[in-house]
């Protein structure tokens, strides 16, 4: 008996390499994902000007971004724009600023698909190579109402299907994050307490599903060596002067060193580092 819809996810038409450059633009999922790349030592860049909401603030960090890595993730989240009263222009952030200042737009699934696609040309004309992945944040957004929030995310989804649709981009693929929540994951113990947000355990299902589509063997085979270093970087000793501790340190220094040898792009992340 099956209990549960799973998602059919093709595979990618690129793979991942080991410890890989990637950039990250778009919702709080982009951070929540953006950090999981970062936990498992890849050189990643998160939202570099702040998390973006809307395909207009995508295009800004595209647009402000000199350097662009071979992967790019980019993860909507919603269709509602802020526009500043006094001059016209979007903000990606109101700062706290009185909400008298701004307008509320929606954007149409024409004008999501329009931004989308010049975000996606920009990170062509500055890296031919460029692969770029469009995902759909599953966070609800409560203070639109439930029934406008599905809305904005159907805007968005449209939107992207558009983009495939009429604009053929090779180097373009959707991963299904979206669904993977609302479909697989359809209960309220895989999301965070204020019941919007997936929860930890929602996220790690996703970051599987990701591995399984977009790394090559190369990468998989990666993790498992990364993997026992890293638990070892997060060991919190009961006596850290202990001579079998001072030992320990030295043999997860030595298979650090190890690592970093073999893959001269690992980046541990800051809390691994001072552990030794």
């Amino acid at each position: 008996m099956e209990f549960r819809t799973v998602v059919d996810i093709p595979k990618a038409g690129f793979a991942i390499q080991p410890c890989e450059p990637l950039l990250f633009v778009g919702s709080c999922f982009a951070d929540s994902i953006g950090q999981r790349f970062r936990e498992e030592a890849f050189p990643v860049v998160v939202n570099p000007f702040g998390t973006m909401y809307n395909p207009v603030s995508v295009l800004h960090t595209v647009e402000r971004c000199a350097e662009v890595p071979r992967i790019v993730f980019l993860t909507l989240g919603t269709n509602h724009i802020y526009r500043l009263k006094a001059t016209g222009e979007v903000v990606d952030n109101c700062e706290k600023r009185p909400q008298s200042l701004f307008q509320e737009e929606v954007l149409t699934v024409d004008e999501c698909c329009d931004y989308l696609c010049r975000a996606v040309g920009v990170l062509q004309s500055r890296r031919p190579d460029v692969q770029v992945v469009l995902t759909v944040s599953p966070i609800r957004y409560r203070k639109y109402g439930y029934h406008e929030s599905q809305l904005s995310k159907a805007t968005l989804l449209l939107a992207v299907e558009k983009l495939f649709t009429l604009h053929h981009f090779p180097f373009t693929t959707y991963f299904p994050a979206y669904e993977i929540v609302l479909d697989e994951l359809r209960d309220y113990r895989f999301y965070a307490s204020d019941m919007l947000h997936p929860s930890p355990q929602a996220v790690e299902y996703v970051w599987e599903r990701l591995v399984d589509t977009c790394f090559s063997p190369a990468a998989k085979a990666y993790l498992d060596e990364w993997r026992p270093v890293k638990q070892a970087l997060s060991h919190k000793p009961f006596n850290p002067d202990a001579p079998e501790t001072i030992r320990f340190r030295q043999q997860t220094h030595e298979r650090l060193e190890a690592l970093r040898r073999k893959y001269p792009s690992l980046a541990v992340p800051s809390h691994g580092a001072t552990a030794l």
